[in-house]
């Protein structure tokens, strides 16, 4: 089965087309550059950038597939949770396209787009026989059950797996997402904007152990806070700020230990605990090297982590989640637009 599916929750937009849930055909994801300026997502620009490069993406996807929109067996979309007005940009125009040519439309938690990153892949590898090359071979797919982290700009939801869209919540951030304090360390530090990638890089060049940042453990409780330990960063920061230049890697570095060392333990605890086969992330934050180490660090199971540029919000994701959402029909599938819309 050949899915056409569009990502249109926040600031990029992706349009996808996968086969079978797993292997990517095209993938084509057009980032917004209208939010560098805010250093933030301003909700209308992202909708009006939507409506903008939705048709070409689409286009362009089609072209990169070889594929008309005739060998398209499904149309799918993200339909929550994500920004309202982004969400019924990329909805509206999937449904307008399933109509148009007589295709079903699947609308797409977009939660479980990330979990379903972790199956995919771009081409088959092909192994070596005595006699030359053999059948080409589908990576396997993760076993379940398995401890899924999800963690982006909004996002920090840390689920059992266990099995195909069956999901039951363990924990969630009680405030802030991992994502958005990521953002706004980076905003108190000069640098740019997605902060997650900007502070690994400055990290890079700093200690980790340099500034001890508080972290909110939540004992007995599988949650996660970020609050305090981004007001904690905002203090450090002026005080430094106060006896001279602020040394932006040293601080970069410990804010990210503490954020990593929050995420790993729990992830950590959890896998242990309902004795999972695998642990697999997902979201922007998961393109994070240093949490995918400390993570790998502390579970004795197979770790599963997209490529960076699954990690982050596209299209194929969607077209994954919608296929396993028809094959295993085990809870609902969503189909109004929610700005709100739980994993599990």
């Amino acid at each position: 089965m050949r899915i056409l599916a569009i990502e249109t929750s926040c600031d990029e937009t992706g349009v996808a087309i996968v086969e079978d849930g797993r292997r990517i055909r095209a993938n084509v994801v057009a980032s917004q550059s209208a939010h560098q300026a805010t250093g933030g997502i301003v909700p209308e620009v992202a909708a009006r950038e939507h409506l903008r490069a939705l048709d070409p993406v689409m286009q362009q996807a089609l072209r990169d597939s070889g594929m008309e929109l005739g060998d398209v067996d499904a149309i799918a979309a993200t339909v929550g949770p994500g920004l309202i007005g982004a969400l019924l940009v990329g909805a509206s125009y999937g449904r307008g396209l399933a109509l148009a040519a007589g295709l079903p439309f699947v609308g797409v938690n977009h939660l479980e787009g990330h979990v379903y990153a972790n199956w995919l892949y771009e081409r088959e590898d092909e192994g070596e026989g005595a006699d030359g090359p053999t059948e080409p071979r589908r990576p396997p797919e993760p076993e379940l059950p398995a401890i899924v982290l999800v963690v982006s700009g909004a996002h920090s939801d840390l689920v059992l797996m266990e099995g195909h869209r069956r999901f039951r919540r363990l924990g969630r951030t009680i405030d802030d997402a991992a994502g958005e304090a990521f953002d706004k360390a980076a905003r108190l530090l000069g640098l740019g904007f997605p902060g997650g990638p900007e502070i690994e890089r400055s990290a890079r060049d700093g200690d980790p152990t340099s500034y001890p940042l508080p972290k909110a453990w939540l004992p007995d409780r599988y949650d996660f806070s970020f609050s305090g330990l981004k007001t904690a960063v905002l203090r450090l920061v002026r005080s430094l700020e106060a006896k001279g230049p602020v040394p932006i890697a040293d601080v970069a570095a410990s804010f990210q230990k503490a954020i990593c060392d929050a995420l790993a333990e729990k992830v950590a605890r959890a896998a242990g605990e309902y004795a999972v086969r695998t642990v697999m992330l997902g979201g922007g934050v998961a393109a994070n090297g240093p949490l995918r180490a400390e993570i790998q660090r502390r579970t004795s199971v197979p770790l599963r982590v997209p490529p960076p540029r699954l990690c982050t919000d596209n299209g194929a994701m969607i077209g994954a989640a919608a296929f396993f959402s028809l094959r295993h029909r085990t809870g609902e599938i969503p189909s109004l637009v929610r700005s709100s819309m739980p994993l599990g």
